[in-house]
């Protein structure tokens, strides 16, 4: 899979997701450590990224309100206040199972939290 993480999120979750076979960079890799949210989505939509965040912000509402089919978004919920890149790359992969994979390669917006994965198809309603 191909992911942007987001800025809420440790750069070293790149290393891990790269070392699990995978392809990450983070927004800071593309000079957007700064960016709004619809340039976030802009850039992993242009990039055909799966977006990697844990702001519960205005990702889901962005998509919903624009209607749009893409990018997929993973929306880590429930961490605790400190969370290690090692934990959060751990959390990932091992839900990356053939039915998430699967819906992210549609567009979905998935809330993964420790005990519970919730997928939602693009475009939201």
């Amino acid at each position: 899979m191909r992911f942007l993480i987001d800025e809420n999120l440790s750069p070293r979750i790149c290393a891990l997701l790269i070392t699990g076979g995978h392809h990450a960079t983070h927004v800071r890799d593309h000079g957007m450590a700064s960016a709004s949210d619809p340039q976030v989505l802009a850039k992993a939509a242009a990039d055909r990224l799966t977006l990697l965040t844990a702001d519960r912000g205005d990702f889901g509402r962005e998509l919903a309100l624009t209607r749009a089919t893409e990018p997929s978004v993973i929306l880590l919920r429930q961490l605790p206040d400190v969370v290690r890149a090692a934990d959060v790359a751990a959390l990932l992969l091992a839900n990356l199972t053939p039915a998430v994979v699967s819906a992210l390669g549609a567009g979905a917006f998935v809330v993964l939290t420790p005990r519970a994965v919730r997928i939602r198809h693009l475009p939201l309603r």
